[in-house]
């Protein structure tokens, strides 16, 4: 066989345009997958639903109490009072088309509002991420909604409104009826007092009442013994209802570990931020914020904690 037809029987070479083209098929028909428009869609509602939180979140600690409605007024400037129309209350998108502007008086429009509600959409992703299309799902996606309104409110009010706790809490309780226990702590109560094991529903539920009663329990006892020992308050109650109803969520030990983990992060973040303000150190520190954003590190992260933990500590 002379060269030239053994060049011809040859493969052609693969061009470089032709693997880029390979490449964005590829992608293109993952952008297309069903499991792409879920990722997508679920995105988009946590942005509705972060721009709902930025409502509550300026609203609910207002002390005027008809100011504190989360329905009326509708969206409105909050220097000129002007109503924001439709199309400028898109989330993310009208913030960055006007330019962090008010489009009647050009007032500078503060970049909260597009961070909770960039931050409620990442939210919704990681809980759909983490969880799948479930019931446990949706009550982690509830639990970070409700705590970030707590934390926001904390940290420009010092304020963690009741109806948002009591909403949680109720919650918690609700839907722990409905998933199986996590914990291991109703389990491991019931196998000692017990013949036989109560139903999933009750040993949940009871994982919820424990873990409400281990982070509101613990808080308040904290709270008496600093006001014995300083003669001040040094933790509000807001803090105490906070960590019960996130216990109601996460159960007894899931909720020691997000105490300690906000303890260590008011601790550590809390002290960087008075020596570099030069705030007195009797300065108030947002806690709850502290407590809110570590029981959002734990919904996530906890379980490889506490397993690790109890692996090293032989009870595992």
């Amino acid at each position: 066989m002379d060269t030239f037809a053994a060049t011809l029987l040859e493969p052609p070479l693969r061009l470089w345009h032709s693997a880029a083209m390979q490449e964005t098929q590829s992608l293109l028909q993952q952008l297309s997958s069903p499991e792409a428009f879920i990722y997508a869609f679920t995105f988009v509602l946590g942005l509705l639903v972060g721009s709902f939180l930025n409502v509550c979140i300026s609203r609910l600690p207002r002390e005027v109490e008809a100011e504190r409605s989360i329905v009326k007024p509708r969206s409105h400037c909050p220097k000129c009072k002007a109503p924001i129309a439709w199309f400028d209350n898109v989330p993310l998108l009208s913030y960055l088309l006007l330019g962090g502007r008010c489009r009647a008086c050009k007032a500078k429009i503060s970049a909260v509002y597009p961070a909770v509600e960039l931050l409620t959409g990442l939210l919704f992703l990681a809980c759909l991420g983490s969880f799948g299309i479930s019931l446990a799902a949706l009550k982690w996606t509830l639990f970070s909604c409700v705590l970030v309104v707590l934390v926001f409110t904390d940290i420009f009010d010092r304020i963690l409104p009741d109806p948002v706790n009591y909403f949680g809490l109720g919650a918690g309780l609700l839907l722990s009826l409905f998933l199986a226990p996590t914990d291991g702590t109703a389990a491991w109560l019931s196998g000692k007092i017990f013949a036989y094991p109560p139903p999933s529903p009750v040993l949940s539920f009871v994982e919820a009442l424990l873990g409400g009663t281990v982070g509101g329990g613990l808080l308040w006892l904290v709270g008496v013994v600093y006001l014995k020992w300083r003669g001040r308050e040094g933790m509000g109650f807001g803090d105490v209802k906070m960590m019960a109803m996130a216990g109601a969520f996460l159960g007894p030990q899931r909720t020691f570990l997000t105490i300690l983990v906000g303890s260590l992060l008011g601790s550590v973040l809390g002290l960087l931020f008075i020596l570099l303000r030069r705030k007195d150190s009797n300065y108030e520190l947002p806690f709850g914020s502290f407590l809110g954003t570590a029981a959002l590190l734990v919904v996530f992260f906890g379980n490889p904690v506490l397993d690790w933990y109890l692996r090293i500590s032989g009870i595992r």
